[in-house]
């Protein structure tokens, strides 16, 4: 059997058997199952490598050919496969408690599988085709049965659909430049066109505005869920192009504008949350916060660019798994996620809020959470090429302190003599506190990281040179 049988098609095709087949309410229990099984047999079975179990020898072949394209998974993609599943399989086991409903875990283990396959298809331009098929398959989630789509929706889906055609066009156009690389006019544009289908992709500023519409106008969860895997599978996307391509690699107008995208998208992200009012808006520009810290880190001049972008993407999973399923819990208890609405809630749901808190205190970088020790690596690399982008860096992640303190003080503004209580069900109890144990647990023992990452660089060569 190949590995893309294993974890493309048989995924997608356990994801749509569960959807039309399957009673709604064994669909989470099997299919978070089966992401962890996904997860485990890419630790346990190396690609194209033979395994011996007793006298059974055991060879998983690394590509299929399927329509002319190739599917390839070579053996490190193993380690990345894994991080994938397994909290791809988190999202899905914390479907009940967040209340979402089951076709999100059906069309969610069907976006991974497509997502996964943006990584492994050849040629690899066609992975903008997989990740726009990936993205049509979240709509039927952010919009519910019977009701128009929002005004998120469809600037969501209008900018994904924008992205594609720039990207495919820029992979024409680059093909021109291999040939002939002394045309500085035509490498311009191709890196132009370029820029700017990753740009609509990623929501850099200010193509970001879908982001906040959708965290008021669809579900947290979903959207979470969303904001998770986009924009980690299409960073590794964009590492593809930096390491295919000499040019745009060693090119410094590039590299320069890459970072300006990224420190202005940190940046504007912490003002906005700052100013916000809305505790899932703000959870939206903390999503764009961290993504821009995705774009500056391949944006370094560094050998340790790989290492980084995947240090930041591994939190991201479990940092927007927790946020997303405590503002879903809120947002089924209360008419309003605005400030005003939730005035006390510390009293009626202790955990749940303790829980929002310290995710959003991981995204802003605070010392023994997930999130500190990605971003004292990307510190330490932009401390030596640019105090100015390390200082706004640092302003951006301020203003997402500051909007979690803000939050922090309305949620305990209550009555003195209000009663404590404990609301959350034994399920919501068990996900937000392994999630929250997960946040200590990489904040404090960051090595648990390393033997997923300690491969990936092999899978961008040029770029760890």
């Amino acid at each position: 059997m190949s590995a893309p049988v294993i974890w493309i098609l048989t995924p997608f095709l356990i994801g749509a058997f569960s959807l039309l087949f399957l009673q709604r309410r064994f669909v989470p229990l099997v299919v978070g199952v089966v992401s962890v099984i996904l997860s485990l047999a890419a630790l346990i079975f190396p690609i194209d490598t033979a395994l011996l179990l007793g006298s059974l020898s055991i060879k998983i072949a690394p590509s299929i050919q399927v329509l002319g394209r190739s599917f390839t998974f070579s053996t490190a993609d193993g380690s990345l496969i894994a991080v994938i599943y397994g909290l791809a399989a988190l999202w899905f086991f914390g479907t009940e408690a967040s209340g979402s409903p089951n076709r999100f875990v059906s069309l969610g283990l069907m976006i991974v599988a497509l997502l996964a396959a943006s990584i492994a298809v050849e040629p690899f331009l066609f992975a903008a085709l997989l990740l726009t098929m990936a993205a049509m398959l979240v709509i039927p989630l952010l919009v519910p049965l019977y009701q128009r789509p929002g005004r998120g929706v469809v600037r969501f889906l209008i900018y994904q659909m924008l992205a594609m055609p720039f990207i495919l066009f820029s992979g024409w156009m680059l093909a021109g430049v291999e040939a002939g690389p002394g045309e500085v006019s035509a490498t311009l544009q191709a890196g132009t066109v370029l820029l700017l289908g990753f740009a609509f992709l990623l929501g850099v500023f200010p193509l970001f505005n879908w982001i906040p519409m959708l965290m008021e106008e669809a579900s947290p969860y979903v959207t979470g869920f969303l904001l998770w895997a986009l924009p980690v599978f299409t960073a590794s996307f964009a590492l593809g192009f930096l390491d295919r391509y000499t040019w745009i690699r060693t090119s410094p107008q590039l590299s320069s504008a890459i970072q300006a995208a990224g420190v202005i998208m940190v940046a504007s992200g912490g003002l906005f949350a700052l100013q916000e009012k809305h505790i899932g808006r703000i959870m939206g520009y903390a999503a764009v916060a961290e993504t821009g810290l995705f774009v500056l880190a391949m944006g370094l001049k560094s050998t340790e660019l790989v290492n980084i972008v995947f240090l930041l993407a591994i939190p991201r999973g479990l940092e927007l798994a927790v946020w997303a399923l405590a503002l879903s819990i809120l947002k089924r208890k209360v008419y309003s996620l605005q400030f005003n609405g939730l005035k006390g809630m510390a009293r009626k749901y202790p955990l749940t809020v303790a829980s929002l808190l310290l995710a959003h205190l991981s995204v802003t970088g605070f010392p023994l959470l997930a999130g500190f020790p990605p971003r004292l690596a990307l510190w330490q690399e932009l401390a030596g090429q640019s105090l100015t982008i390390s200082l706004w860096t640092f302003l951006g992640l301020l203003g997402l302190l500051v909007a979690a303190m803000r939050t922090m003080a309305v949620f305990v503004m209550a009555e003195e003599d209000k009663a404590w209580g404990w609301n959350e069900t034994w399920v919501q109890t068990a996900m937000l506190g392994i999630g929250v144990i997960g946040l200590f647990i990489l904040g404090m023992f960051p090595q648990v990281m390393q033997p997923f990452i300690a491969s990936l660089p092999s899978l961008f060569e040029h770029l760890s040179q």
